[in-house]
């Protein structure tokens, strides 16, 4: 049986796993269900707001199902009904068992790292923290620990000295929507072998935890490079932030969402320098950080020359 006949229940939510399900309706694979999250309220208004995977299925005429609890026997009953041969997951949440086991070719997952590394919610971002020249995407069978599934197939991409994460989130997102077919035609045809994870050799295993407020807080004693790769690792999302001190006192809590390296030495970590017009940079332990794009609190975001045609405080400022 090729991959197109296949009854396919996809799961996922963000953006992210839009570029997934678009492949595969696009290409006439034959999805039986969408399962997102459920719609939550947000913004000032509290306006109930749809998943990204929720609004692409609208508009294709797709059955959405949003469970609150993936346990929930209606929601079992619901799944078991849409007799799917096969699940597929992208940015979604952990499932039970009683729902990966379900379909008869079991479940696969699109995750964003060459696994066993990066195992985690967030993958993209701690591989360019942590300043990982390759990344990539791999596709898995789900198994009783979170990412630690016999992997199917995984493509690779570069980090490049400049990417964000927001560029690196966007090359992954057309890479993985191609994985996604190859897996699941292969699936289909029974022309994959899946390779277990503690058969791939790594002398360190990087773990990829969900990033916390204090995570994108930036430490100026660290070195340039730390510092910068922290920036290009959260920008534009969540995005790295510092408080800005000023003579008066008063504190600016900023977010940074890139920065150039200046080297330099004897250096006290937090000093700020600006010409007032064109420039600021922030010291580290070893460097400057020239930032190139930032957003003070209740401002839009700007690039550093547009910020200092308006703001006249930069005489004694302060990171911290």
């Amino acid at each position: 049986m090729s991959g197109k006949n296949l009854r396919i229940v996809f799961m996922g939510t963000p953006d992210f796993a839009v570029a997934s399900l678009k492949a595969l309706v696009e290409n006439n694979y034959q999805v039986v269900g969408v399962i997102t999250a459920p719609d939550k309220p947000a913004g000032r208004g509290r306006k109930l707001h749809e998943s990204a995977v929720k609004k692409y299925a609208q508009e294709q005429g797709l059955k959405i199902l949003q469970p609150e609890k993936l346990k929930n026997p209606d929601f079992i009953k619901e799944l078991e009904a849409l007799n799917a041969d096969l699940q597929i997951i992208v940015a979604f949440r952990m499932l039970p068992e009683i729902v990966w086991r379900m379909p008869r070719l079991g479940t696969f997952n699109l995750h964003g790292s060459l696994l066993p590394q990066y195992r985690g919610a967030a993958p993209l971002n701690w591989a360019i923290i942590n300043g990982d020249k390759e990344t990539g995407v791999t596709t898995f069978l789900l198994s009783h620990e979170i990412d630690t599934g016999a992997i199917l197939f995984r493509e690779t991409t570069p980090i490049n000295d400049n990417d964000t994460v927001g560029d690196v989130h966007d090359r992954l997102m057309e890479i993985g929507a191609k994985l996604v077919l190859k897996t699941t035609d292969a699936i289909g045809d029974g022309t994959y072998t899946a390779i277990e994870q503690d058969s791939i050799s790594a002398t360190e295993l990087k773990p990829a935890p969900k990033i916390f407020k204090d995570d994108c807080r930036i430490d100026w004693s660290q070195s340039a490079l730390q510092i910068r790769n922290l920036i290009r690792g959260l920008s534009p999302y969540p995005a790295a932030w510092t408080e800005l001190l000023t003579l008066d006192g008063q504190s600016l809590p900023t977010k940074i969402y890139f920065a150039d390296i200046e080297p330099a030495s004897k250096l006290q970590p937090g000093t700020v320098e600006s010409d007032g017009k064109s420039y600021l940079k922030i010291a580290a332990a070893d460097g400057w950080l020239r930032i190139t794009d930032l957003q003070l609190s209740g401002k839009k975001r700007m690039h550093i020359a547009d910020l200092l045609r308006g703001f006249h405080q930069t005489e004694g400022l302060q990171a911290k």
